[in-house]
């Protein structure tokens, strides 16, 4: 298969899948370079500076499962089996296309899945430490970001020079400050956005090549909200119960758990997960000495279920309750997400003690529970 040809399955997709192939096709034909990201631990600065594009994968959809199953155990993250799903199947635009697939060792179950996958597509997995609290786990991870650096100018030929590192922080600060602009407007009462059009926001973004056009994009979007806003126009009522989102990565259940929420009376008003506040709030140090060093430190320093211990996680969460006034948490489990699903204990003991009710759902991308799930999350947001 060249690299540039459709999937001799094309015509069988519905259009908006289509729509993403006939997208990327054209960016490789016009000599592009891809590659596949799945996770918030990856350094996107590396990839801008060796002149390579970076997209998220298809990994959000149960529609690919069973063609996972077929290789991959049942009792595994949803997640991780409709990433590999999409893979197999060639029904995902992006890794299709990808000239290769950018891991991490965060879960057991994704560094297992990595190795099929590099049956499929080119996989290079960052090896990543395990806890932020030994000194030494900043040299290992600086370590592998220059072998990550060195895996890049060997792949595509090119030389990643201090200048455009430096560069590309600067842009990723940028589009992380404009995150955190749209994240303040659900700090209004009522909010100035409904929480699922953020979710959407966020994720679309990830299907973005070019990293300044999804710069424009979130200003352009704040400015609307913002103007939208200031003119009297309040998306969400002013009664609405104030939700924050913990939890596992929640693209998959947008409309399974955002959409119920804001339902039944309720509002997101701020997102705790990869995507969220707590991961855009860390920026790059653009004027450090060593730039390399600096983006390394910035990625380490991300709270994830992964870490251990990861008690910075927990506090990100109360201020987050405090700054947007929440009425109540909710946390978002995926099946057989270990990690998270231990951590829910503290997060829910946590919450509590401060005197805001929370509840845990755990859940996968199939449409089994939703009868389940909207009748607790209405009872949750009824005793508000």
């Amino acid at each position: 298969m060249g690299c540039n040809e459709l999937p001799k399955t094309f015509d069988e997709f519905v259009e908006t899948r289509k729509q993403g192939f006939m997208k990327a096709k054209e960016f490789k034909d016009r000599g592009g370079k891809l590659a596949g990201c799945l996770c918030s631990y990856t350094p996107q600065e590396l990839l801008d500076a060796a002149g390579v594009a970076t997209v998220g994968l298809c990994g959000t959809s149960n529609e690919t499962i069973p063609d996972a199953e077929r290789v991959l155990p049942k009792n595994l993250c949803p997640l991780i089996k409709s990433t590999y799903g999409f893979a197999c199947s060639d029904k995902c635009p992006y890794t299709y296309f990808s000239d290769i697939i950018i891991g991490e060792t965060t879960c057991d179950g994704k560094k297992k899945m990595y190795e099929l996958l590099n049956e499929i597509k080119e996989t290079y997995v960052l090896h990543l430490p395990q806890s932020q609290e030994r000194e030494y786990a900043k040299d290992i991870w600086y370590e592998e970001i220059k072998l990550f650096k060195e895996k890049l100018e060997q792949k595509f030929g090119v030389e990643i020079t201090e200048e455009n590192l430096r560069r590309a922080a600067h842009t990723r600060n940028q589009l992380r400050r404009a995150h955190l602009e749209m994240y303040r407007l659900q700090e209004n009462t009522p909010p100035a956005m409904k929480g699922t059009e953020m979710m959407i926001a966020l994720q679309q973004g990830t299907f973005t090549f070019d990293v300044n056009e999804q710069l424009e994009n979130v200003r352009a979007r704040v400015a609307a909200a913002e103007e939208a806003y200031a003119a009297g126009t309040h998306p969400v009522p002013a009664s609405a119960r104030r939700i924050l989102l913990t939890g596992c990565p929640t693209g998959g259940v947008i409309q399974k758990v955002g959409a119920v929420v804001e339902n039944s009376g309720g509002v997101i008003i701020c997102l705790d997960d990869c995507s969220g506040e707590r991961t855009n709030m860390i920026l790059v140090d653009e004027e450090a000495g060593d730039i390399l060093r600096a983006i390394s430190d910035r990625y380490l320093a991300i709270n994830c279920s992964v870490m251990t211990a990861n008690a910075g996680r927990l506090d990100n969460t109360r201020e987050m309750i405090c700054k947007y006034k929440v009425d109540g948490v909710i946390e978002v489990v995926l099946q057989a997400c270990h990690t998270f699903n231990v951590e829910a204990f503290q997060m829910g003991r946590m919450v509590e003690a401060l005197g805001v009710p929370y509840m845990k759902l755990e859940t996968d991308y199939s449409t089994a529970d939703c009868g389940q799930i909207e009748t607790r999350v209405a009872a949750f947001i009824e005793m508000l």
